[in-house]
C-alpha cells in the first residue's frame, strides 16, 4: 500500500511539475509602452493622504474643496500622472486615502499635490515616498472604466 501510495504521489507531482508553464509571455512591445525596466516594474511615487490642520472650514467650503479634490483626481488620471486613488475606510489614524503617482520623482508629486485644493486648503496632508511597483499598475484606470457603471 505504501508502495502505491508513493508512486501514485510520485506520478502526481510529476505531471503538476511538467504542467506548470515555464515560458514567459513577454510583450516587448508592451514593456516598452509602460517604460517597464527588465523585471516588468518601475517607479511611481506613493502618496498618504491624511486629515490635515484645518478643522474650521464650513461644510459647504469643504464640500465645495472636495468636489474639486475628486476634479483633480480625475484630472490627473486623465493626464496618466495618476494610477491608483482612493479613499481609506473609518480608522482610527487620520488615514483619508491614498494616490499613486505615475512620476518617478518626489519633487514631481510634489507639484501634482500642489495641483488638490483640499491639499491646499489643508484638509488632507500629503506624505509622499519612493515606491517600486509593477508597471502594469498604470492599466488599472483603463481597466476601472470599464467596469464602473457609474461615475464618481
Amino acid at each position: 500500500m505504501k508502495k502505491l501510495l508513493f508512486v501514485f504521489s510520485f506520478l502526481s507531482f510529476t505531471l503538476i511539475g511538467f504542467s506548470q508553464e515555464t515560458e514567459a509571455k513577454y510583450d516587448e512591445a508592451l514593456a516598452k509602452s509602460l517604460h517597464a525596466d527588465e523585471y516588468g516594474m518601475k517607479k511611481y511615487v506613493f502618496c498618504l493622504l491624511k486629515s490635515g490642520s484645518n478643522t474650521t472650514v464650513s461644510k459647504e467650503e469643504s464640500k465645495k474643496l472636495f468636489e474639486g479634490h475628486m476634479a483633480n483626481i480625475n484630472k490627473l488620471a486623465k493626464e496618466g500622472k495618476l494610477s491608483v486613488a482612493g479613499p481609506f475606510m473609518k480608522n482610527d489614524r487620520n488615514y483619508r486615502g491614498i494616490y499613486i503617482f505615475n512620476v518617478e520623482t518626489v519633487e514631481e508629486a510634489k507639484k501634482l499635490v500642489e495641483t488638490d485644493p483640499a491639499i491646499k486648503a489643508n484638509l488632507l496632508e500629503a506624505e509622499l515616498t519612493p515606491w517600486y511597483c509593477t508597471a502594469a499598475l498604470q492599466e488599472i484606470p483603463k481597466m476601472h472604466d470599464k467596469i464602473a457603471k457609474t461615475k464618481m
